[in-house]
């Protein structure tokens, strides 16, 4: 029975020593470190400059909206044979008449929109060629060297207008949703970080509860000789160092586990090791709600989210009221022009062309679509406010949550690093008072049970300071241990 017994543990040695990871042989990381590379490498911070540049070159197309265009236009071998009903103006009788000619011609304009009025300017000039086939063979040319038009709506929806409002809000805001984009990752790596720092001093510490088991187990195999121990304890401690090796296995796998998590995220191979290098030392950073509230509002994106929906929504109040009414436009056109069977008289003696009108539709019954569309709107609209309303509550609420658990951590870090400096100085103790026959086996696995999880404690409670932390930066986009607003370098991500 001995030597089997001893064959067994030694078998045990043997596997607890191969079951050791290789990710302990890794490339050594701080959580800074870490931060940056998930802040570039990670798949959500690509998403993340993707939809900014998406946002940004939306923001260009309104700015391009609001500048002058210039397009060339024109047509170009539109040849016409068919039969064209057409009105002989001395008799008035109906006849179809032959067509057949060929068509081409050629524009440039000049188009501004303007968003005061919501109306559209342009200066353009034109030439077009017809040929005549058939009985009546020739030639026409038809010349607009300059030409302005203006087109109005009067009593309409001025795009224009709602456009200048929203559109740099949604750029602005598209800005800091990517900042906090940022600052998810930066969470999402904070976390990622502690849980393999977790995963790894689990691993060590089932590594040494096996040697400092397998020494005592030593030493109750002798005491067992001279009826020191009783044989329940001598049990019980085969067990636990059973257990132990074990344990070292389990924890070996949840190393490699959270070691690729890790990876992932920071778009390394899966091969690759990190260790991080946990620092202690915390920043000397108090924060109050007030300060923390004034940053969020000032920095972050809710705000402006706010503002843009209730813009929206009185847009669509504004559009829905135009629709419902009469709608009538301006229409003006005033330049030189002429005509002539050769191309260079096209361009002389130029006459005067001036068109001016206005074209209307007035609803006369619509069964009450207008107004239902209008009711319909500011429905919507204090649905929006209620909604908003609501939010900036439970935002206010989330704040105070935040600044709360931060200001709590500091204190609870002390407290469990000193807790576990006790807890294992007090294993320490109990250790050499079981070599000395004082203390029981049960005291003995106590002592390391309470050691082992204090010091788990003190890990998550320093992945925990650090969450909150940033998850403050989150919410306020500001720096409070480096006392700055965040901000990037845009330009270089349109690139």
């Amino acid at each position: 029975m001995t030597t089997t017994r001893t064959g067994l543990l030694a078998a045990l040695c043997a596997f607890c020593t191969i079951t050791i990871p290789a990710s302990l042989c890794a490339q050594e990381m701080t959580l800074k470190q870490v931060i940056n590379a998930a802040r570039i490498n990670s798949v959500e911070a690509a998403a993340a400059r993707s939809s900014f540049v998406s946002s940004y070159w939306a923001w260009r197309s309104y700015q391009a909206s609001r500048l002058p265009s210039l397009n060339l236009y024109g047509t170009m071998m539109s040849f016409d044979r068919s039969l064209q009903l057409l009105q002989d103006t001395k008799t008035g009788e109906m006849r179809y008449v032959s067509s057949n000619n060929l068509q081409n011609s050629l524009g440039l304009y000049l188009g501004q929109n303007i968003t005061f009025t919501g109306g559209t300017l342009k200066l353009y000039s034109d030439l077009t060629r017809i040929d005549e086939f058939g009985v009546n063979n020739g030639r026409t040319w038809y010349s607009q060297p300059v030409t302005l038009s203006y087109t109005q709506p009067l009593m309409a929806y001025n795009q224009y207008k709602w456009d200048k409002l929203i559109s740099p809000k949604e750029y602005e805001e598209a800005k800091r949703i990517y900042l906090e984009a940022m600052e998810k990752i930066t969470d999402e790596a904070v976390q990622e970080y502690f849980s393999l720092a977790q995963a790894r001093k689990t691993y060590e510490i089932a590594m040494t509860n096996y040697r400092n088991t397998s020494k005592m187990f030593g030493i109750a195999k002798e005491r067992m000789k001279i009826g020191s121990i009783t044989r329940e304890d001598y049990l019980q401690l085969e067990l636990k160092m059973l257990n132990d090796s074990t344990s070292i296995n389990d924890a070996g796998i949840k190393v490699k586990e959270a070691g690729m998590t890790l990876n992932s995220l920071l778009g390394l191979d899966e091969n690759s090791n990190v260790e991080p290098l946990i620092d202690d030392r915390l920043p000397d950073v108090s924060i109050d709600y007030e300060t923390v509230l004034d940053k969020a509002l000032a920095n972050s994106s809710f705000n402006l989210g706010n503002e843009i929906n209730i813009l929206n929504s009185k847009a669509a109040i504004a559009k829905a009221k135009a629709q419902r009414g009469a709608t009538v436009t301006l229409n003006a056109k005033f330049g030189m022009s002429n005509s002539s069977d050769a191309f260079r008289e096209t361009y002389k003696n130029l006459l005067d062309q001036e068109v001016v009108g206005m074209t209307f539709s007035i609803p006369i019954f619509d069964w009450g679509m207008g107004t239902g569309r209008v009711k319909k709107a500011e429905a919507s609209a204090k649905v929006t406010k209620a909604q908003v309303e609501q939010a900036e509550n439970d935002y206010r609420n989330s704040i105070f949550t935040a600044v709360g658990q931060f200001n709590n951590q500091r204190q609870q870090c002390y407290v469990s690093k000193r807790a576990s400096e006790i807890a294992s100085e007090r294993y320490s103790l109990m250790i050499e008072k079981f070599r000395n026959g004082n203390i029981s086996v049960t005291d003995l696995i106590t002592s390391q049970n309470e050691k082992d999880s204090a010091l788990q404690k003190y890990l998550t409670d320093l992945g925990n300071f650090w969450n909150y932390y940033y998850a403050l930066r989150k919410l306020t986009l500001f720096d409070f241990i480096g006392n700055k607003v965040l901000d990037v370098d845009y330009n270089e991500i349109t690139k």
